[in-house]
């Protein structure tokens, strides 16, 4: 990710936000107060995370792209056209997000880079580890001078395979996806029980039944009891009790489904803002 003008737009929009909610929100204490850092820091990070979304979306089209990419060539070589040659007519063909680094490989092969050189490149380029290890091969076996349509034609059908595989664990841990933000939702159901209508009622229980759990102060005269010392703020413990949860879950998430924990950041912020909001909507200042 490179850091750019709207990095910078989002960061001072954040800021922006923040003093206000600072300035305005905080002295009349409001009980939007809260909600407005939760928005405060989503606006100054969506940048961010619109940037990881985009770089997700690219490699899943790199990864289809480069099945189509090595089919041509494939199909080239088992013509009797030279790989070199077979990648150069391939320059003109529309591949979406892979077309830039086609294009690169193109020129590159017609400015007499070596074959190998210009693979490296290609793979290095694409930074994805698919292309990274299809590439790999094909330089091995034209270097061992073995049969290189045929090693193509292995490449084109494990890269098929893997692309086969990945919608399958997509389509199977859709339903497991779903469950996962039920169940966080239901967890931020229950803290905001607890925090709104228990928390209340235990603070101010009398008698003597939970004398023996108790570590507040007790009067003589009267015989109450406080259940928990005022010292102890549980808003703030079920606040990042949500968001601890919200941001394993979401990694967990991503893992399943796309197998990588980096994916989840993604699930873990959607997962963070919404208990948090949620939250601080429901209990207020």
């Amino acid at each position: 990710m490179k850091f750019k003008l709207r990095h910078m737009i989002g960061i001072a929009l954040g800021i922006f936000l923040l003093i206000f909610a600072i300035i305005v929100l905080l002295p009349e204490k409001s009980r939007w107060f809260k909600p407005m850092l939760g928005v405060a820091f989503f606006v100054g990070v969506c940048q961010f995370w619109f940037d990881l979304l985009q770089e997700n979306k690219r490699n899943k089209e790199i990864e289809e792209k480069f099945l189509e990419f090595v089919r041509g060539v494939s199909d080239g070589v088992k013509s009797g056209i030279p790989i070199p040659k077979s990648i150069v007519e391939l320059g003109s063909v529309n591949y979406g997000a892979l077309t830039p680094y086609v294009k690169k490989l193109v020129y590159q092969i017609e400015w007499g880079i070596p074959l190998r050189e210009a693979f490296m490149r290609f793979a290095a380029d694409t930074n994805n580890k698919l292309v990274k290890r299809s590439m790999a091969i094909i330089v091995e076996a034209e270097q061992s001078g073995g049969h290189i349509d045929q090693v193509l034609q292995s490449v084109t059908s494990s890269v098929l395979q893997i692309k086969k595989i990945k919608e399958e664990r997509r389509s199977n841990i859709f339903s497991q996806i779903i469950q996962g933000y039920l169940i966080f939702i239901m967890f931020v159901g229950i803290m905001i029980v607890l925090q709104v209508y228990l928390m209340p009622q235990l603070t101010n229980m009398s008698g003597t039944v939970l004398a023996g759990v108790t570590t507040g102060t007790s009067s003589a005269g009267s015989g109450s009891t406080t259940i928990f010392p005022s010292s102890i703020d549980f808003d703030m413990i079920f606040t990042f009790l949500l968001l601890i949860q919200g941001f394993f879950s979401g990694l967990m998430i991503g893992k399943f489904a796309e197998g990588s924990i980096k994916h989840g950041l993604k699930h873990s912020l959607i997962l963070m803002l919404i208990g948090y909001l949620a939250f601080t909507i429901a209990v207020g200042f």
